[in-house]
């Protein structure tokens, strides 16, 4: 049942007004690095298997402070790039202000029905296509960390708002035109662990607490992983709700 914790960069001097997108050089502000090591701190209790960031200088930033919290003798590999968990290439719309986007006919149409949002210019991506490559990232990073660190194992990404909404909007079974009921705040943690059944969403948008419930439980040799009664098979659901 490997884990993935899916984890927001924390605030640059963009977010919010602007779509900040593949602008370049574009770090981490004061308020923003503070969050990066508030959440570098909440994971360090948790053993990471691999740590993983988007290209992106705010989402290496953020992924630095949470390698310089938890140490690096637990990844030997340290940050992996994967552009696959990048921002979803906003094309035209990149740097501009959201408020003067919001006038534009394309606005109704990644509120309303995102799935059909291709956003314009030579280098413009559409939604459904960001997020069949980043749920690809998943199924593929999964597949390693569980064939290297063992079922149980436990990695973070550290990537984008519309990313990670995109990732948990198909961990639920959801269609891509409901991914904006779903939020991701800087510099929050959403947990999901993925088991040849299904995955289950554990944590969304958490922005603070005890992470004790993240750590793996240690291995008993059972094939199950599951927590429920010999009789239950991983990925099956607790009935009632479980304990």
């Amino acid at each position: 049942m490997t884990t993935l914790l899916l984890v927001r960069h924390g605030l640059t001097e963009l977010t919010g007004p602007v779509l900040a997108g593949w602008t370049p050089a574009l770090g981490l502000d004061d308020r923003g690095r503070a969050q990066a090591r508030a959440v570098g701190a909440r994971l360090a209790p948790v053993p990471l298997a691999a740590l993983v960031s988007s290209p992106l200088d705010r989402c290496l930033q953020t992924a630095g402070e949470i390698a310089a919290a938890s140490g690096a003798a637990a990844r030997p590999a340290g940050i992996e790039v994967d552009e696959r968990f990048g921002e979803v290439r906003y094309g035209d719309w990149t740097g501009r202000p959201l408020k003067e986007l919001a006038k534009e006919p394309l606005w109704r149409v990644v509120q309303a029905h995102p799935s059909a949002a291709v956003f314009p210019g030579a280098d413009g991506e559409g939604l459904a296509d960001a997020q069949n490559r980043a749920v690809a990232a998943v199924r593929s990073w999964n597949a390693r960390v569980a064939a290297e660190h063992g079922a149980n194992a436990v990695y973070a990404v550290c990537t984008h708002g519309d990313i990670i909404k995109a990732i948990v909007a198909d961990a639920l079974g959801l269609h891509l035109d409901q991914f904006q009921r779903i939020q991701a705040d800087p510099a929050s943690v959403t947990a999901i662990r993925y088991t040849e059944l299904r995955p289950f969403v554990v944590r969304l948008n958490d922005n603070g607490g005890d992470v004790a419930g993240l750590v793996p439980p240690p291995d008993t040799g059972s094939d199950t992983g599951s927590d429920t009664g010999d009789a239950a098979a991983e990925g099956d659901a607790p009935v009632g709700g479980g304990a």
